[in-house]
């Protein structure tokens, strides 16, 4: 699984002109599951994210998790995460898992969160979505769970 990790002040999700996600303080997460991923790769990433620590303390250093804060985080399944562009200007996306594991990896990972006592807010798994956000530092790192070792 890769994960695009951004620190925002506010993060939101339209579909179809409507809200279905937002938060204020906290992370945002663009989520891309590969098809060899498993439950490991989930309880990999939902534990960094829970415990990454790139929120300012007193002193201004990244000290802090999303957690420290009481922050929320807001997760989008982004399968593009997983496009490969090394051969010609088209992305391919043969990594990318099918969408039934990609649902089934994107919904434990956003359990995971939960089960930490983290507000999650979502976007609607392969809809057209129009996200928004206020990247705070700006701050953003990249995880994946193929480079934990």
């Amino acid at each position: 699984m890769r994960a695009v990790v951004q620190r925002v002040s506010e993060a939101s999700i339209m579909v179809d002109g409507q809200t279905v996600g937002a938060i204020r303080q906290g992370l945002m997460v663009l989520l891309g599951v590969a098809r060899e991923d498993t439950s490991r790769d989930a309880v990999y990433l939902a534990e960094k994210t829970c415990g990454l620590r790139i929120f300012e303390d007193q002193q201004g250093k990244m000290n802090r998790s999303v957690q420290d804060i009481s922050g929320s985080v807001l997760v989008v399944s982004q399968f593009t995460l997983l496009g490969d562009c090394r051969k010609g200007r088209r992305p391919g996306f043969t990594d990318a898992a099918e969408p039934e594991l990609a649902d089934k990896l994107y919904e434990e990972y956003v359990s995971l969160l939960r089960q930490r006592g983290i507000t999650v807010a979502t976007g609607v798994f392969r809809a057209e979505m129009k996200v928004g956000l206020v990247n705070d530092g700006p701050v953003t790192m990249l995880l994946d769970s193929r480079k934990q070792f």
